[in-house]
């Protein structure tokens, strides 16, 4: 093996000044939401140990650092070639793009473009040259509109991380905070670079990292310490069989997915303490679980009643088994439409990963399967609603931001039984400061293009089905094909067109922008008809789904279903022959309301008879 060279770098000499590449043999840019989420959350928690307002920033230098890993390089041609590590590259980049767009305008921004592009003979290229990503790349950083519809993987993926960036990036992080996070990523975050001169070393190096047949997991730990307390022979082979078949299912789900139920579990029947948000704060029991599982069930055993080798055994035979069971159940419910848990499916949709301890805090494993049941509909719906209430008011549904709240409720609702638990959540529910009738104004942005599309498919879902129409919130969600569903604007981006009672063009986009002109509609459809006027547009939105029919005045003929839930609802529903800026209004009301049945906190007490 000739020289190889390995170094700890700070994403600022990383990145600086240097390029790099990908053979045309290497994988795709495959990170999804949840690794992108999960390193914001690393970054931003890890930065936040730390920082406290109003110091110089130079003080930042003074910051613990973090960790993230290590990229193998095989240099040839003069060319930094990745061999290992592409997907964090990747991603750094697109946050790098991220905070300098996020910064633009301010008098403290920090330089980072040196970090994203070099520019030679005037013409610029980005640190990371990968050929095909380039005008997604370019359009990110210039903030431009890009369609990645039938582009490469690596371009879709891209284009969806930079999105997931956007969406999860702490609003805490946003102010006052922003140039000391970017100062602190930029020079206290570091990679070790392992630097290779020929492609059979590099790949040596990167097969010997990743042979891990003699590394134990977590989860390997954590059985270990578990079966060697269980004295009885038989019941010990019994309870590794249970666990390694289990773990085999949880391993079938996803790579992560075995850690991700044991924190959840374990936050969601023992955790007491998290750990406050204030420089010098120690790690509690939340934030252990999440990092040490293992670590924190050996070292607090005896506390979560594992004293005796009948206790090691009931571990997992019964508890480890119950909870498994149910992760699996929530697994599947997070991933298709179940009967009766459908709330899971869209809480999964907003990408709220907090509701599986949420959903198994209440839960014993003594409780009939009617009971289990009942209790995770009604922590489901609980989130549901509380989510919407939050996204219709341009609240922040992040990890970060809602961490602690969510701890607090999952160690109220632990343990209780559906009666106590459906009045605790509605009480919950009932100390929130903003809900629909707080705003009504509510408008499509770029960051709340997603939830808006989920909301969109709720409210046109349910006016559906309420008359007698199957279900096709999947068909409206999904994120597939051409004729995919999109938030369709009712005006079209004409603002000549309203001049009467817009005469500042501004006004005018602001206003079309309301949720009361908006719909979804096949992608096709605005292909084709977007630029129309609404009165052209109206005999084709009679060809849609009944949200949009409702528009059309022969909606309400013949229609013996929909005129029934017209009735029966006392819902403002009517036809529009035009679509001035009254009938936006008229129209935005007309959601609201929609809204206040579809997510009404009285459903809770409903569903356990009160």
């Amino acid at each position: 093996m000739r020289e190889i060279l390995g170094k700890t770098k700070t994403v600022r000499e990383l990145l600086k000044g240097v390029k790099y590449s990908i053979d045309y043999y290497q994988c795709e840019y495959k990170w999804q939401e949840k690794q992108i989420r999960e390193l914001i959350e690393d970054l931003s928690g890890r930065f936040l140990e730390d920082y406290q307002p109003g110091h110089p920033r130079e003080q930042v230098a003074e910051y613990g650092h973090y960790f993230l890993g290590s990229i193998i390089i095989s240099r040839k041609d003069n060319t930094n070639f990745i061999v290992d590590g592409q997907q964090r590259l990747t991603s750094l980049s697109l946050l790098l793009i991220y905070l300098r767009n996020l910064q633009q305008g301010r008098a403290d921004q920090v330089n980072i473009d040196e970090l994203i592009y070099s520019e030679k003979y005037g013409k610029k290229s980005f640190n990371l040259d990968i050929e095909e990503r380039i005008p997604c790349m370019e359009a990110l950083f210039d903030r431009k509109p890009f369609d990645p519809t039938d582009k490469p993987e690596s371009v879709q993926n891209l284009f969806a991380r930079y999105g997931d960036i956007e969406e999860y990036f702490p609003e805490e992080l946003r102010g006052e905070a922003l140039p000391y996070f970017i100062d602190w990523l930029i020079e206290n975050v570091h990679l070790v670079e392992i630097t290779a001169y020929s492609d059979d070393d590099a790949y040596t190096i990167f097969e010997t990292m990743n042979d891990r047949g003699l590394s134990l997991s977590p989860t390997d730990m954590l059985k270990g310490f578990l079966l060697a307390n269980i004295t009885d022979a038989s019941k010990k082979t019994a309870a590794n069989a249970l666990w390694k078949s289990r773990i085999l299912q949880l391993g079938e789900r996803g790579r992560e997915v075995e850690a991700d139920f044991f924190k959840a579990w374990l936050r969601s029947q023992y955790a007491t303490k998290i750990r406050e948000r204030k420089k010098g704060a120690r790690p509690e029991d939340f934030d252990r679980i999440g990092t040490e599982y293992h670590r924190w069930v050996r070292d607090n055993h005896e506390a979560i009643g594992l004293k005796q080798s009948t206790d090691f055994y009931r571990f997992i035979e019964r508890d480890f088994d119950f909870y498994s069971r149910q992760y699996l159940r929530l697994m599947e419910a997070s991933e298709k439409l179940v009967p009766g848990l459908e709330h899971v499916l869209y809480n999964a949709h907003h990408g709220f990963t907090l509701q599986y301890m949420l959903l198994l805090a209440p839960l014993r494993p003594d409780d009939t399967e009617e009971v289990v049941q009942l209790k995770l509909r009604l922590v489901a719906i609980f989130v549901d609603i509380l989510l919407t209430w939050r996204l219709w008011n341009f609240r922040s549904i992040a990890y970060s931001t809602m961490q602690y709240a969510m701890f607090l409720v999952m160690r109220e609702i632990r343990g209780l039984e559906p009666e106590a638990l459906a009045v605790k959540l509605r009480e919950t529910l009932d100390k929130e400061q903003e809900t629909f009738a707080t705003n009504d104004r509510l408008y499509l942005h770029q960051q709340n293009r997603r939830y808006l599309h989920r909301i969109l498919a709720r409210i046109t879902n349910y006016v559906e089905r309420q008359s007698s129409m199957p279900s096709r919130y999947l068909e409206y969600v999904s994120v597939h094909g051409k004729n995919r569903y999109e938030v369709e604007h009712i005006w079209a981006g004409k603002p000549e067109r309203r001049t009467g009672e817009f005469p500042n063009p501004a006004d005018f986009a602001d206003y079309r922008n309301r949720i009361g002109g908006l719909l979804l509609l096949p992608r096709s459809f605005n292909t084709s008809y977007g630029d129309l006027t609404y009165e052209e547009k109206l005999p084709h939105y009679n060809t849609q789904n009944l949200l949009a029919r409702s528009l059309h005045p022969q909606c309400y003929e013949h229609n013996p279903g929909f005129l029934r839930f017209v009735c029966e609802s006392g819902l403002p529903f009517r036809a529009h022959d035009h679509f001035r800026k009254a009938d936006l209004d008229a129209r935005s009301e007309f959601y609201r309301q929609i809204a206040e049945r579809i997510w009404d906190p009285d459903q809770l007490l409903r569903e356990v008879g009160l």
